[in-house]
């Protein structure tokens, strides 16, 4: 894909969901802030964080238990992992699905950037196989599409904690940065 058309599709998307969390009844933003409500803070696109891989799948999907923030129990199926580098860092991502039959996975991490520029609880990547699996068997990991769970607005969500596993030693200048409360 041509660099250019893919930048301008990550900002017409991350304006797309501008516009959701400011005028969308369903918007994690509380109502009270939605009228200052500007936009998100992000990094900007950067293609060198985007990347197709293979799935190592695991033979044995072994179920995970992740608290949230709201001290409850999930469960996921740790599905596979993702292994890619950084600026030279080998990192590597398990991958989730929380049911086996569901198509798509769930990738949460954490980074150098996590508690400082990024929501300290870490951050996630939803891949959905119409759009993030190629027709050779690769799925595309994009970082410029990490986001901040709906928990990062507002209190009354709760989100899965991110398991230490996932948790990347480098720093990824990609995706949604912390959100700012008009306080």
């Amino acid at each position: 894909m041509d660099v250019n058309i893919w930048k301008n599709t990550i900002i017409e998307e991350r304006n797309q969901k501008d516009l959701f969390f400011k005028n969308h009844s369903d918007s994690p933003i509380p109502f009270f802030y939605r009228q200052q409500f500007s936009g998100l803070n992000y990094y900007p696109p950067d293609p060198d964080v985007q990347f197709e891989l293979k799935l190592h799948e695991h033979n044995e999907k072994k179920i995970l238990k992740i608290n949230d923030t709201k001290g409850n129990v999930r469960k996921f199926f740790r599905w596979g992992e993702f292994l890619f580098r950084i600026k030279g860092e080998e990192c590597v991502l398990q991958a989730y699905k929380s049911h086996s039959g569901e198509e798509g996975l769930f990738v949460p991490f954490r980074d150098k950037t996590s508690g400082k520029e990024t929501y300290g609880a870490g951050r996630y990547i939803d891949l959905d196989v119409g759009e993030h699996y190629t027709t050779d068997g690769k799925w595309i990991l994009d970082f410029n599409k990490a986001y901040n769970p709906w928990c990062a607005y507002s209190e009354y969500y709760a989100c899965p904690y991110v398991e230490p596993e996932n948790w990347l030693k480098v720093t990824v200048y990609a995706g949604e940065k912390k959100y700012l409360t008009m306080d």
